[in-house]
């Protein structure tokens, strides 16, 4: 069964009215208790065993019933024993939390605070836990936190890896002095102010003369007469 028949920190005891005690009075009472020497203690085991029987190792269990975490304290035990310094309630706090917290209700009361105590073999054993209660973490076992992936060493880019701007298109006309837009060509002669077709063909000895040219560059050139710079011209197929 998850819980044990017997009652868990709600025996009129002495322990019992001890803790009740010490929470009517208020800190002025609990603070000498927590103060006390730290001559009781237990093991991790020694809890997980009780934790066991209490709450069937369920260290962050509300039920509801007034018993919280996995050591089952009582909201007033939980205070008298300075719970609060970790969470409001046993079940909020970490598992080491709660053992630390534990600790320091044995060393006030003894084992008979736990009706499990027997079950766990719980004694003052004088063994210190070593836990550490700095993680936030509420309830169960803490787990290590997980370190984020180290980002992969950045690997220099190939030349054939960088990507190129891309070019942009050349135009396919150019315009008149008259605003009208002419065939520009792909050839390798480009046209400067004051070229003719005969000029361009005695310039670079193109055989045929003007008349080759123009044949040659009939795609772009309507008129022989008429030529514009900035045209490109083939001079030879």
């Amino acid at each position: 069964m998850l819980f044990s028949s017997k009652a868990k920190h709600r025996r009129p005891s002495k322990a019992a009215r001890v803790v009740t005690l010490a929470g009517v009075a208020g800190a002025a009472v609990a603070v000498p208790l927590m103060g006390a020497t730290g001559a009781s203690a237990a093991s991790v085991a020694t809890w997980d065993a009780v934790a066991q029987c209490e709450s069937g190792g369920n260290w962050s269990i509300n039920t509801g019933n007034g018993y919280y975490g996995g050591l089952q304290f009582s909201q007033s035990s939980w205070a008298a024993a300075g719970g609060t310094q970790y969470a409001s309630r046993a079940d909020l706090a970490t598992k080491s939390q709660q053992i630390a917290t534990a600790e320091k209700l044995l060393d006030m009361q003894g084992p008979g605070a736990w009706a499990c105590a027997g079950a766990g073999n719980l004694t003052n054993d004088g063994v210190d836990p070593g836990v550490d209660t700095g993680s936030a973490q509420a309830g169960g076992d803490e787990q290590p936190q997980q370190q984020a992936p180290e980002r992969a060493a950045e690997q220099p880019t190939t030349r054939s890896e960088q990507r190129t701007a891309p070019k942009t298109e050349a135009p396919k006309t150019v315009t008149t002095p008259t605003g009208e837009k002419v065939e520009k060509g792909d050839g390798e002669y480009k046209v400067k102010t004051g070229d003719t077709l005969g000029k361009i063909a005695a310039k670079h000895d193109v055989k045929g003369g003007w008349e080759k040219l123009f044949e040659l560059n009939d795609d772009i050139v309507k008129d022989a007469d008429l030529i514009f710079p900035g045209q490109q011209l083939h001079l030879t197929k």
